[in-house]
């Protein structure tokens, strides 16, 4: 056998195992999901959201707005996981 020939015998050898892998992988069926995705909530109304909104429209006036302060540490509670501190008492 010369060296053409061996090149091409390498080359068919090569394309029909591509072919295969090919078949293989495109009638491989994959598994479904074992549960439905959560439905999400959506409140109608959300005052957090509508506070931040404003307070993008100060822009930078935000920073100085105490209103913003509050927003902006409400929604970092939420993100964090963490529960809102507890009101100081009031009459003392």
């Amino acid at each position: 056998m010369d060296g053409k020939m061996l090149a091409r015998l390498g080359a068919i050898v090569f394309v029909a195992i591509a072919i295969t892998a090919t078949v293989i992988e495109l009638n491989r069926k994959e598994d479904a999901p074992a549960s439905s995705p959560a439905a999400l909530h959506s409140p109608d109304r959300d005052p957090l959201r509508e506070g931040q909104r404003r307070c993008q429209r100060l822009g930078q006036q935000a920073a100085s707005d105490s209103a913003c302060m509050a927003v902006w540490a409400e929604t970092r509670d939420r993100f964090l996981g963490r529960a809102p501190a507890p009101a100081a008492p009031e009459g003392r």
